[in-house]
């Protein structure tokens, strides 16, 4: 049998399966991936839709400085949802804003879940002080808040590192404090879901068999728990987002230089009682818009993977 014929006949399992009828069924998880869809899709391609270049110094003017949307009275059709105080054109801002969010966003959920799946398996398979020992570094990573880790991961760095090394180095610092405050919900998921795989026949017959320990793991019982770990990474990815956007809006986050969502409402935000509301607004709505898009597309894979509601 060929590659495009499996390929073929796969799609058309998946066109017949239940998960692709409870999603052709539900409006608001079409909508919410449409959504989503396009931010992200905007986000990529920002270099080439993004109508100015916020952080070409040479383009900007400060006699376009705090231009309200184009739609107002006093708007400029070149600046559609208006500029900052700098002369910078908002939607640009925040297209390339969402590229920084969403990239923390992705990266720290996938170190996360890697790091998380890991822990699980072998939490779960081998049991006895593995376990004991895992599970206690995760008992005490949930005793804090993640917000306060992540203040607390960020303020270490920036006491670390060089002055001049914060800005450069702040996306990788964003990334490692979200991913250890992230990593312990697919550690538990995993382990519990390992220590009821491991008593499963096809285990017994991989150990009969002569497989190794982790090649039963990975191979075998792997396979069988990613369900519920696909819905809390998609769920994980808002929340990584709005962790990101909380360090960013609290000064700790992404630099102005290199906004991100978080970054551009904390700026916009010093001028909203001075009449510049777009500043603050817009980006604000974006982030709200994705979080929401994408926390309704983790709440329809739970229910879609939930063999209790088929």
């Amino acid at each position: 049998m060929s590659l495009e014929s499996v390929s073929q006949s796969r799609a058309a399992a998946f066109l017949q399966s239940d998960i692709y009828y409870r999603f052709r069924s539900s409006k608001i998880t079409i909508a919410a991936f449409l959504i989503t869809l396009i931010i992200v899709m905007a986000a990529i391609l920002a270099p080439w839709i993004a109508p100015h270049n916020p952080f070409d110094v040479s383009t900007l003017s400060l006699w376009d400085s705090e231009l309200p949307p184009a739609w107002t009275e006093d708007g400029d059709p070149r600046f559609l949802l208006g500029t900052d105080n700098q002369g910078r054109d908002v939607l640009s801002a925040i297209l390339y804003g969402s590229r920084i969010s969403l990239a923390v966003g992705f990266v720290s959920v996938a170190l996360a879940m890697v790091i998380g799946i890991v822990v699980g398996l072998v939490s779960g398979y081998f049991g006895g002080a593995v376990d004991a020992f895992f599970m206690r570094i995760a008992d005490v990573m949930l005793s804090f808040p993640t917000i306060l880790v992540a203040l607390l991961v960020s303020g270490i760095a920036r006491g670390v590192l060089p002055r001049e090394m914060h800005d450069s180095a702040a996306l990788v610092v964003l990334v490692f404090a979200i991913t250890i405050t992230t990593w312990v919900q697919y550690a538990r998921t995993v382990r519990s879901s390992t220590m009821v795989e491991r008593s499963r026949e096809y285990v017994y017959a991989a150990q009969l068999v002569g497989r190794r320990p982790f090649a039963i793991l990975f191979q075998h019982i792997l396979p069988n728990v990613m369900g519920p770990v696909l819905v809390i990474a998609t769920i994980n990815l808002a929340m990584a987002i709005l962790i990101e956007a909380t360090l960013s809006f609290l000064g700790v986050g992404m630099p102005p230089t290199n906004p991100s969502l978080g970054t551009l409402i904390r700026v916009g935000n010093e001028y909203l009682f001075s009449g510049v509301w777009w500043v603050v607004i817009f980006p604000s709505l974006t982030l709200v818009v994705l979080v929401l898009a994408v926390n309704l597309l983790g709440d329809w894979l739970r229910d879609a993977l939930n063999p209790k509601l088929r």
